[in-house]
């Protein structure tokens, strides 16, 4: 083959490429050699070599949230299994991924066929990878051959932007380096499903009609708006309906975080006081686009026939269900409404927006009220959030967050811009946080801030090397009391009580995270005074580096948030 051939590989990177994807995170092997050595040739596309597959996969998670489609290329088998963890969070939480492998070619599959050889990397049903991927993608194919692939990576990609979630591509292993023609100049778009007209007037109608009979409602907004580029459009519903609006801790910063409609987000018992109080006493939810997790247990038991729900994949009117409608009509439908409404925008039946309180003194663990330098979690983010503010950042950072009390805490954060709050918030993976920093700052081209756990970041925290390999200056805060704190709080809330015991799968080794920064090449930090924090915070704002920072911030192994403590239904006992 020429050198000059353009080729299969050729085809879709030209294709992401024309999708703003300019790097793509890769896991290098034999099976898909010729489409990673027609990656590193690619003109406009940077090739990211990552740790792990975890690594890899995290990072095009959070790249495909802030670029709106990512990239990664892996080997098959033992590199596609090993990142399905990340690509399954990526289907639950809608990120656009396309996940590149190849397989034994043609010739291996003769061989083995002849011979009955076990090729590596392969569980001996060569048709296992796209199988498995097949439950948590939206599209998957294996190219056999060259002929027709561009019309199936076309269809694959299509159905990536227009789903919002992960496709699958494989070939043979030969078949990337295969001759193709290349593709048009126009790039691919999203596939626009229009509604049944019958069917939209009458879900319309219905949720008119509840509306109307509403005394208090309100907005309750989710991350598919923000993902369907739908943002616009809700704002606009709340401009016209005059109504206050929350969001889930996944859709938080759906929009800007300001002005006088936001009441904060709603992370069940986790949320501010006056969050909860408003939701309690509100009878009519628009909800738009949010994905309803067992966090909001309490919500749908005693809230689900108040809401009007709108997703990609339901409308509902209270208990009605109608077919054949899409979220966008919806939404289009029902803002000529509210324009059209005299009753609206709300002057009596909305109250005003509650002035948002400062939320983390109340919920600082009350233990430590005798020593007011030690570091807490609402500590950590009270005074992180106000240096934040003071030197006017939150236009140039984004926050990444796995599972972890660091997540819960940081969701009673206000006034982010939109689309800056990155989270494993329903698929809930431990160490998400660390390796989608590099993706979320190539993603969004914004400095990523991660708060950490110290059990999630001992998954992951080979990614700190592939941040300095790349001179990404990432921040990685590492909350370290040397144990698994969410777990044990739903496990047995009384290991927090003075004199109580965590149980033992719940302790975790001691790390020199200095040591480690500098074994990887990062800058390092460590505090465990709220005076030290804030030197540190001064530090890695003003200082100018091409190194990723880590900071250990020490905290107590009990400290209890108190926004952790309220999710649990356990009653806390420490007289015994």
């Amino acid at each position: 083959m020429q050198k000059n051939t353009f080729t299969v590989a050729d085809y879709l990177l030209t294709r992401l490429k024309q999708l703003d994807v300019t790097e793509v995170f890769q896991i290098p092997g034999d099976y898909v050699k010729n489409f990673t050595q027609a990656l590193e040739k690619f003109d406009g596309i940077e090739t990211i070599g990552t740790s792990n597959e975890l690594d890899a996969s995290y990072a095009a998670d959070a790249y495909g949230r802030t670029r709106g489609l990512s990239a990664v290329s892996l080997q098959y088998g033992v590199s596609t299994f090993s990142a399905l963890n990340a690509v399954a969070g990526a289907y639950v939480e809608l990120s656009p991924i396309v996940v590149i492998s190849a397989t034994p070619g043609a010739n291996d599959r003769q061989i083995g066929n002849m011979y009955n050889v076990l090729y590596h990397h392969s569980t001996g049903n060569l048709k296992a990878d796209q199988e498995i991927y097949n439950h948590v993608t939206v599209a998957s194919e294996t190219l056999n051959t060259s002929v027709g692939a561009d019309k199936k990576i076309d269809k694959l990609i299509t159905a990536a932007i227009t789903h919002k979630k992960p496709v699958y591509i494989a070939a043979y292993s030969e078949v990337w380096g295969e001759p193709c023609k290349p593709p048009s100049k126009k790039k691919l778009q999203p596939k626009i499903k229009k509604s049944k007209k019958e069917a939209l007037n009458n879900a319309v109608d219905q949720a008119w009609s509840q509306i109307k009979a509403a005394k208090q409602p309100m907005i309750f907004a989710g991350v598919e708006v923000l993902r369907h580029d739908l943002s616009d459009l809700l704002q606009k519903i709340i401009d016209a309906s005059g109504f206050v609006y929350t969001t889930t801790s996944l859709g938080k910063t759906v929009l800007d975080e300001e002005g006088d409609k936001f009441i904060g987000t709603y992370s069940d018992a986790a949320s501010i006081t006056n969050v909860i109080n408003y939701v309690k006493d509100s009878d009519c939810f628009l909800s738009l686009g949010t994905l309803i997790t067992d966090d909001y247990l309490w919500f749908v038991e005693n809230k689900f026939s108040d809401m009007i729900l709108a997703t990609t994949t339901e409308i509902r009117a209270g208990y009605f269900t109608y077919k054949g409608v899409t979220m966008k009509d919806f939404m289009e439908a029902l803002l000529e409404r509210f324009e059209k409404s005299k009753t609206y925008p709300l002057k009596n039946k909305a109250p005003k927006q509650p002035k948002y309180p400062e939320p983390w003194v109340s919920e600082s663990d009350p233990k430590y009220n005798s020593t007011p330098e030690v570091l807490t979690y609402n500590r950590f983010f009270q005074h992180t959030v106000k240096h934040i503010e003071d030197k006017n950042m939150w236009k140039d950072i984004n926050l990444t967050f796995g599972v972890s009390s660091a997540m819960y805490v940081a969701t009673n954060i206000y006034g982010m811009k939109q689309n800056s709050f990155i989270s494993s918030a329903a698929w809930q993976c431990i160490g998400y946080e660390t390796g989608a920093a590099l993706g979320a700052q190539l993603g969004s081209k914004k400095q990523s801030w991660t708060i950490a756990g110290d059990g999630g970041f001992m998954m992951i925290c080979q990614s700190l090397s592939t941040l300095a390999k790349y001179n990404v200056d990432s921040v990685i805060f590492v909350m370290s009391n040397q144990v698994y704190a969410i777990e044990q709080v739903f496990v047995d809330i009384d290991a927090f009580c003075p004199k109580g015991t965590f149980d033992e799968f719940d302790n975790l080794p001691k790390w020199d995270y200095l040591a480690l920064a500098k074994a990887y090449g990062a800058n390092g930090h460590r505090a465990s005074s709220i005076e030290q924090l804030n030197d540190v915070l001064e530090t890695i704002t003003s200082q100018k580096t091409n190194k990723p920072t880590l900071v250990e911030i020490i905290i107590p192994e009990k400290d209890l948030a108190g926004q952790m403590k309220n999710l649990t239904s356990q009653v806390m006992n420490c007289n015994h």
